[in-house]
């Protein structure tokens, strides 16, 4: 185990981003077209193709996912995986044509400091076609892909990803871009809302402080108009799932945002999750069995969530947010 997202079999995962633009995007390749769903929470969302994920919807597999930096211009980084799939001749079959599915969400990065002077048209097509590009089992974690211009309230955002195996034995992962309003660490110290859930040090190892500060009366939010921030998710599983199932994974899964970020779900947030289920192993009990799977979903993800700032580094502009290991060099473990 990767402790990634491509620990689930049937997915690759390829990440492209510029430092200079100071966004990315991240691709989540799937081997084989693959039921998925999504569900959305924040008040200030950037979608695209999701209404085809409905239950009801008649396309009934996709083929990728694209989570991108950039705002709305950053829904271009879904056409640039579709040509890269296109090239492949993998896509939805309508008469002779191939049609590939990528839904995507989007967050806010435009005011980080980059150069976003790109012109007539945004990079974010090239992006998400380089993205596509580069799939695979292994992925870097922290300030690429999707994460490379997020950021939190008081720390850098990034991208992360964590697995488990559930009760009912079936593969659970998650990858996350952390780009919230809230926070992912207590009050102004180091440690982690995602602390009860955290595997072998994956993010420092800290625990909960001690004392425990509480919740403050007034939590940190960032000053930006609403849906300026956004955290987008995917979460995955190797379980035989329907649609209806998928949506309900994608449900449960927010809990894993609101495990991992103080506060969430806000109306400066647009979060948004995919849930994707590769299908190669079957349920014994499809109401116990997604209980558990969900279960696994939320610590995963909250995990991942942590694992995004811990991993994170700052942008190389002045007065760029800190890192978690700028802020606390000595507790890194690198």
């Amino acid at each position: 185990m990767r402790n990634l997202i491509t620990d689930v079999p049937g997915l690759r995962v390829g990440n492209a981003g510029d430092l200079a633009l100071g966004s990315g995007v991240t691709a989540i390749v799937f081997d084989e077209p693959t039921v998925a769903s999504v569900d959305v929470r924040g008040g200030g969302p950037g979608t695209r193709e999701t209404d085809l994920l409905a239950p009801d919807g008649t396309v009934g597999a996709i083929h990728a996912i694209t989570l991108s930096g950039g705002s709305a211009f950053g829904l271009d980084a879904a056409a640039g995986v579709m040509a890269a799939l296109a090239e492949r001749s993998i896509g939805f079959r309508v008469g002779d044509a191939l049609v590939p599915i990528v839904p995507g969400a989007v967050l806010f990065d435009l005011t980080n400091g980059g150069n976003k002077k790109w012109g007539r048209f945004p990079p974010y097509r090239d992006l998400g076609h380089a993205a596509a590009e580069t799939a695979g089992p292994d992925f870097a974690l922290g300030t690429v892909g999707a994460g490379t211009g997020a950021t939190t309230v008081n720390l850098k955002g990034g991208l992360g990803s964590a697995s488990m195996v559930a009760a009912s034995g079936h593969i659970v992962g998650a990858i996350v871009a952390v780009n919230a309003c809230g926070a992912t660490n207590i009050g102004e110290g180091p440690h982690f809302w995602s602390a009860p859930f955290e595997r072998e040090a994956e993010f420092g190892g800290l625990g909960h402080p001690h004392p425990h500060p509480g919740v403050a009366d007034r939590p940190l939010l960032k000053g930006l108009p609403p849906g300026a921030n956004t955290t987008i998710a995917m979460v995955a599983t190797d379980a035989a799932l329907t649609k209806a199932q998928c949506r309900r994974l994608a449900v449960m899964a927010h809990d894993g945002y609101a495990r991992a970020i103080w506060p969430v779900h806000t109306p400066l947030d647009g979060d948004t999750i995919f849930a994707a289920a590769t299908g190669r192993q079957p349920l014994e009990d499809p109401v116990f069995d997604l209980a558990l799977i969900g279960s696994a979903v939320v610590a995963t993800l909250a995990r991942a969530c942590a694992r995004a700032v811990y991993e994170a580094s700052a942008l190389p502009y002045p007065g760029a947010l800190p890192a978690w290991r700028d802020r606390w060099p000595e507790l890194s473990k690198i």
